[in-house]
């Protein structure tokens, strides 16, 4: 866990005490929160990757993906080698490790971030998915885990590029921060961009730092977030996710497990 994230918790009450017209209503944030609520995946969901940190639910609807792309790579590889098995070809992207913690034919690795430009260390979602060789109407898999880059490398990706990924896993850092209104605009604005043609499927908080609480609302510090392409649900209005965590779920670090309250999901009014 990256150290700023203590950093921003902890200070998170003196900043909003110390800006009271910066921080975001309760209702904003409420609404978000609502936006957010996982609904059932047609078929239900399966874990690929580690049994710990580095493993996710995703919906068992990958027949036919044509590849995965993984910024993130650290020193874990479990989750891009169970795609690979499966048939994907897995682009993975990390400037801070060597490459991948293992390999297979199928891995193709770039030393590099991904983020909102393409400069000598850096490349946009849209330039990497570009030059990968992958067939332009093939579905993809998006899985991020980048340290709170996630947010602007949201944004700066194309609208059609997000349309192709069937699936898209995002560890989403610095959640607690959306009682800053500046930060708020910022990660609302990436969850929209996914909003529009994804619906979210679950949600799994990750417990490498205990929930924010304020206002009536439990926050996760870090949470990974899965989200299907919503013409994959067949015309049908699904159904809402009644209870968290799934039985697949599993905690991340030795530390006491986070729980979602129940305004992340089902028919709660809140």
């Amino acid at each position: 866990m990256n150290h700023w994230l203590k950093e921003s918790a902890i200070g998170l009450l003196g900043s909003l005490n110390a800006y009271p017209a910066r921080s975001t209503s309760p209702e904003h944030v409420r609404s978000l929160i609502r936006r957010l609520r996982p609904v059932q995946a047609p078929g239900g969901l399966v874990r690929m990757g580690a049994a710990g940190d580095g493993g996710y639910l995703l919906p068992d609807d990958l027949e036919g993906v044509a590849a995965c792309f993984s910024p993130g790579v650290s020193t874990v590889s479990d989750f891009e080698r169970s795609c690979a098995d499966r048939g994907m070809r897995c682009f993975l992207a990390d400037r801070s490790v060597e490459g991948p913690a293992s390999s297979h034919p199928l891995f193709s690795f770039e030393r590099r971030h991904v983020g909102a430009v393409t400069d000598a260390g850096t490349m946009t979602l849209d330039d990497w998915v570009g030059r990968s060789g992958v067939g332009p109407g093939s579905d993809l898999l998006l899985q991020m885990d980048i340290e709170g880059a996630e947010y602007e490398t949201l944004i700066a990706a194309s609208q059609g590029l997000l349309r192709r990924c069937r699936v898209v896993i995002v560890e989403f850092h610095g959640l607690q921060d959306l009682w800053n209104k500046p930060w708020f605009d910022l990660a609302s604005r990436a969850f929209d961009r996914l909003l529009r043609d994804h619906a979210c499927v679950h949600i799994h908080a990750n417990n490498c730092y205990p929930a924010f609480r304020s206002r009536g609302l439990h926050v996760p510090c870090v949470a990974e977030f899965t989200f299907l392409r919503r013409d994959r649900f067949g015309g049908a209005s699904p159904s809402p996710v009644i209870t968290l965590p799934h039985p697949l779920d599993r905690d991340n670090t030795d530390a006491p497990p986070v729980v979602l309250g129940p305004e992340w999901f089902g028919h709660s009014a809140t």
